[in-house]
């Protein structure tokens, strides 16, 4: 369980202020990869406000609002990371692969704990944000870099 400063919010709460730094961060500075990947997690974290299903049912059994946001933001993630000159993008699709895996879980055994369940498709957007900031602070640095050199 929680411990720490962090302990009497709840996860939700500090799962949205984080992801409206780390978005808003790489919406206000970085370059196009990062402002795609930021507005794609943005858009999938409202879709799944509406897409899944009610509390009292939820992750009992494959959530398939879930499953489909989840496909488009991976076929999203895929295309950034296919076109882009960086690496980190390869990350962010790739853990998102690994989150969208939570759904074939389910598929193959339908006993699986739905908290199991909920925990394997929600785990990875964190370290997924993680990877946004650093990617769009070392995309700042790189700009600022090449900017100075071009001066002297």
């Amino acid at each position: 369980m929680w411990s720490g400063p962090f302990a009497m919010i709840p996860h939700k709460y500090f799962f949205w202020a984080l992801l409206l730094m780390t978005c808003g961060y790489a919406l206000w500075r970085g370059r196009r990869d990062e402002r795609v990947v930021g507005g794609t997690c943005l858009a999938a974290t409202v879709a799944t406000h509406f897409a899944i299903s009610p509390l009292s049912t939820r992750y009992i059994a494959i959530e398939p609002g879930l499953v489909v946001i989840d496909a488009l933001v991976l076929a999203s993630f895929i295309a950034i990371a296919l076109q882009s000159s960086r690496f980190w993008p390869l990350w962010v699709a790739g853990l998102q692969l690994t989150g969208s895996m939570a759904h074939l879980m389910k598929a193959v055994d339908f006993s699986l704990l739905p908290r199991a369940y909920g925990a394997a498709a929600a785990l990875w957007s964190y370290p997924i944000l993680l990877i946004l900031v650093v990617g769009t602070w070392r995309g700042q640095r790189r700009m600022r870099a090449a900017r100075q050199s071009l001066a002297t």
